[in-house]
């Protein structure tokens, strides 16, 4: 393993020195050491859990160490709030984007500006900076109308307009096309050429290897490996941050084809909220034994396909939703899982799970409503037996891997990518003929993305119509038989794996597939 070399002092711009973060008796990080150097791209890598928010969230103001010292420019600094981080040349673009549809481009980055930056004409400022970096932005349009690529975009010119010295990204591809992501990648080096620094955290590891000069790793809130991601392979970044070989997914060939499971024929749906997607002839067939991915960027209907699919929101036409051969258009979402169908979407609390129920309680949630003849359950209200939901609770932890700090832990203790294990395996122990699936592995480390795909495989291999809703086309491409594209509420022909290349598919998500609408699905 290559270790990286000791750093010039006078190129270092931020060091986190001996830092922890205790909560209670738990170690989120736990004496970590870290150096930043101006003019390049370091990755910060490790499996959900590891303590890559805590130290982030530690360098942006927004947590406070327990021990230990940060240092700016080789001078002692105490960070007490974003706004102190931001005065002293720290950006950060989350995962996540805070922004108000409502309002335009500029009036949103003006909203996150202090004032001194706010004056003159920022507008022109806005369209200036974003065109010459190839991030384009009109300050005029509103954000409502604009794509998720557009949106990150601006969240990057709001951080680049207080001239940052030090930029944090997480997770910053996430919602974009191959061809954004390579625009991004234009910026970033243009940006480290000039001087600035990056932090960049991604569990795509091929492209941390593509864009990286530095890699720091961490397990279980320690620090494990400082490396050279390129001369790494994905394998064994993969290998350091979770201790152990990953599992590669073993996917057959798909030759036991069966029938039709999951049917959509020229389903229209006009959004239920005043900024959401209208779905126009969507038109789909999903046959046991087949995984179906629908690839796009986030935000172009595939929020509003999957509540339809899974009736949480009722479609006012009929004959347009058919489930294991029976029109499902008027069933609600607990009849349709009767009917043998799965759901897990995209959000993992709030939608997926409780999180102020304990995990007993959330697999009764989606489940109450069938008789389960697996568990031999009785789901009448007043029938509860707690021991079978109990020995369920457990055969998932054990199936899954799920990591909690008790057995029957309440959902929101779990992180992110111990809940979605969890919410996964609720799903699939039901053993569905039909599971749609949003997101399955978004935000998951690898170790845990191999184990939801592997399960997904092993599901339709037992003959159930799978159909994915994924932004991550690594993902699609290791699970997928056929491909869709979604993009602004029109869905494409499915086509064979085997035929796409991610180019033709990001073309596809830029929408060049997209026709005329014909009509209102009346």
């Amino acid at each position: 393993m290559l270790h990286k070399s000791n750093n010039d002092a006078q190129s270092t711009l931020l060091q986190v020195k001996n830092i922890s973060k205790k909560f209670g008796d738990f170690y989120a990080n736990d004496t970590l050491n870290l150096s930043i150097e101006t003019g390049k791209v370091h990755a910060l890598l490790g499996e959900n859990g590891a303590g890559k928010s805590t130290l982030v969230k530690m360098m942006y103001g927004a947590l406070q160490p327990t021990s230990g010292s940060i240092h700016w420019q080789g001078q002692h600094v105490s960070i007490d709030s974003p706004a102190h981080a931001r005065n002293l040349g720290i950006g950060m673009v989350f995962q996540h984007f805070s922004l108000f549809e409502a309002l335009t481009v500029a009036e949103n980055i003006s909203l996150a500006l202090p004032a001194q930056l706010r004056q003159g004409d920022l507008s022109q400022r806005i369209a200036d900076l974003s065109q010459d970096y190839g991030l384009p932005l009109n300050p005029a349009a509103l954000v409502a109308d604009l794509s998720v690529g557009e949106r990150q975009r601006i969240e990057i010119v709001r951080c680049l307009l207080q001239q940052p010295k030090l930029l944090i990204m997480d997770e910053p591809t996430a919602v974009l096309t191959p061809q954004e992501a390579q625009a991004l990648f234009s910026t970033l080096r243009r940006l480290v050429e000039e001087g600035c620094a990056v932090l960049y955290i991604s569990h795509r590891l091929e492209e941390v290897k593509q864009i990286c000069h530095d890699a720091t790793i961490l397990r279980h809130g320690k620090l494990v490996a400082e490396v050279d991601p390129q001369v790494e392979t994905a394998a064994t970044l993969a290998q350091l941050m979770v201790g152990a070989s990953v599992h590669q997914v073993s996917r057959d060939a798909n030759d036991q084809v069966g029938d039709v499971l999951l049917e959509l024929s020229h389903l229209y749906k006009d959004s239920s909220t005043p900024f959401g997607v209208d779905l126009v002839d969507v038109n789909l067939q999903v046959k046991g034994g087949e995984i179906l991915a629908i690839a796009g960027v986030a935000g172009n209907g595939q929020g509003e396909l999957f509540s339809v699919i899974s009736g949480e929101e009722s479609n006012p036409n009929e004959n347009f939703i058919s489930l294991l051969g029976q029109i499902s258009d008027g069933l609600n979402i607990n009849q349709r899982r009767c009917l043998g169908a799965a759901f897990v979407p995209e959000e993992r609390m709030g939608h997926s799970a409780v999180d102020h129920l304990s995990l007993t309680d959330n697999i009764l949630l989606s489940r109450h409503a069938c008789i389960d003849t697996e568990s031999s359950l009785d789901f009448g209200w007043l029938g509860i037996d707690r021991n079978q939901l109990a020995h369920l609770n457990k055969v998932i932890g054990i199936d899954y891997d799920v990591r909690k700090s008790k057995e029957d832990a309440i959902a929101g203790s779990l992180s992110g990518g111990n809940l979605q294990k969890f919410v996964v395996g609720r799903e699939l122990n039901r053993q569905p003929k039909v599971l749609v699936i949003n997101q399955p592995t978004w935000g998951v480390d690898a170790g845990a993305a191999a184990l939801i795909r592997q399960a997904v495989v092993d599901l339709s291999r037992q003959g159930s119509a799978i159909l994915i809703i994924s932004q991550d086309l690594d993902e699609i491409f290791e699970l997928a038989d056929t491909i869709a594209v979604m993009s602004r509420g029109q869905l494409s022909p499915s086509y064979a794996a085997s035929d796409l290349s991610r180019e033709q598919i990001g073309l596809m998500m830029a929408g060049s597939h997209e026709r005329s609408a014909q009509g209102s699905g009346a």
